[in-house]
C-alpha cells in the first residue's frame, strides 16, 4: 500500500525541483528524503524518479503518483476543513501572498478588523474568536504567490489576471473574483490637452504611439499588459522610465515624463494633476483569489475570504466616480 506522507514527499519534490529544497520544506534531512523516495518506489514496484545530471527527475510513474496525490491532498484538506468547522472558533494563521497594489489597498483592512474586532466577522460564527485569527503577508508578483501556493507556502494567493494576458490557474484550485477593474491611461493635464483629451474622454491608444511611455519593470506581469495593449493599437511604446512601483509612474506623469497605463486600484489616493482617460479598446483586470483545492470551506481562510470581498466591494464603491 502507498504511503501518503511518502506521497507527500514525492509531491514536494515536484513542486520544489530538489530533495535539497525539499528537505527544508519538509524540516527532514536530504538522506530521509531519499529514504523515504526509495521506499516509495518499492511500494510502488516502479521507478518514481531518475537522475538527470545532479538533480532528480520524475518518471513517468512519479508524474502519475503526484497528480493522485494533488487529489488524495484536496480530499484530506477538506476533511480538515469540515472538522475545523465542526469545531467551531478560528485561533490560527493564514499566509497570504498578494501583489504590490492589493497588498496596499485590500490586505490592510483586514489587519485592521482582525486586530481591532471584538466580534467575529464572519456572518455565521456568533463568536468573538477574531483575535486569535493572525495574517502573514508576503507581497509578491501573481506567478511566485501561486508557485509558493503550489509548494504549500502560502495559504490563500491573491493576484490578477487581465484581459489582454489571462492567467492560468489549475482547474482543481478554488478561485473567487473580488472584483474588476478598468486600467485607465494617465496623463499630465496639459499633455492630455494637447492630445485633445478632457479628463474622462476615453483615449485611443493607436493615436497616442508617439508619446513617451512608462512601464512597470519587465519582470511583471503589468509590463506585458501595457506591451500587449500597445501592440494591439499597432505600436511599441518608447519606454523612457521604468519602475515596478506605480506611485512612481504616476508621479512621472504627473511631472509631464510621460504616459502611464495603470490599474484603477494602482492610481495612489491622491492622483492630481494627473487627467485620468478609459480606452476606446478597453483593457479591464480581474483580481481574484486562488486557496488549493479542500481548503477554502475552512473557517480560517472562510474568514479570510469574506472580508477580502466586503473590502473589494467597499473599494469599488468609493472609487466608482473614476473614470471607466
Amino acid at each position: 500500500m502507498l504511503d501518503v506522507r511518502r506521497l507527500r514527499i514525492l509531491q514536494h519534490l515536484a513542486a520544489y525541483g530538489t530533495v535539497a529544497a525539499t528537505a527544508d520544506a519538509l524540516h527532514l534531512t536530504a538522506p530521509a528524503v531519499s529514504q523515504h523516495l526509495a521506499a516509495l518506489q518499492k511500494e510502488a514496484g516502479t521507478p518514481v524518479v531518475e537522475k538527470h545530471g545532479r538533480t532528480l527527475r520524475l518518471t513517468a510513474a512519479g508524474e502519475l503518483l503526484v497528480a493522485h496525490t494533488e487529489v488524495i491532498l484536496a480530499e484530506l484538506a477538506a476533511a480538515e476543513s469540515g472538522l475545523a468547522a465542526m469545531k467551531g472558533g478560528r485561533r490560527g494563521t493564514v499566509r497570504i501572498s498578494a501583489f504590490a497594489s492589493a497588498a496596499r489597498t485590500l490586505v490592510p483592512p483586514l489587519f485592521e478588523r482582525l486586530n481591532g474586532a471584538g466580534t467575529d466577522p464572519a456572518p455565521d460564527s456568533g463568536t468573538g474568536a477574531a483575535r486569535d485569527l493572525s495574517l502573514r503577508l508576503s507581497v509578491q508578483e501573481p506567478d511566485e504567490a501561486l508557485d509558493e501556493l503550489h509548494k504549500r507556502s502560502t495559504d490563500l494567493a491573491l493576484v490578477h489576471s487581465y484581459t489582454v494576458l489571462p492567467r492560468s490557474v489549475p482547474a482543481a484550485w478554488e478561485q473567487t473574483v473580488l472584483m474588476e477593474e478598468p486600467v485607465l491611461l494617465a496623463l499630465h493635464p496639459d499633455r492630455a490637452g494637447r492630445e485633445g483629451l478632457t479628463a474622462g474622454q476615453p483615449a485611443d491608444l493607436s493615436r497616442l504611439a508617439h508619446l513617451p511611455w512608462l512601464t512597470p519593470g519587465p519582470e511583471t506581469s503589468c509590463y506585458e499588459m501595457i506591451q500587449r495593449a500597445c501592440g494591439a493599437a499597432g505600436f511599441v511604446p518608447d519606454i523612457r522610465a521604468s519602475s515596478s512601483d506605480f506611485s512612481v509612474l504616476t508621479a512621472l506623469a504627473a511631472a509631464d515624463a510621460g504616459a502611464v497605463l495603470v490599474p484603477r486600484m494602482a492610481l495612489p489616493d491622491h492622483t492630481a494633476p494627473l487627467s485620468l482617460h478609459p480606452l476606446v479598446r478597453p483593457v479591464s483586470r480581474t483580481v481574484f483569489t486562488v486557496s488549493r483545492a479542500g481548503t477554502g470551506k475552512h473557517p480560517d481562510l472562510r474568514a479570510v475570504l469574506d472580508l477580502l470581498h466586503e473590502t473589494a466591494t467597499a473599494l469599488d464603491d468609493r472609487t466608482a466616480d473614476r473614470p471607466r
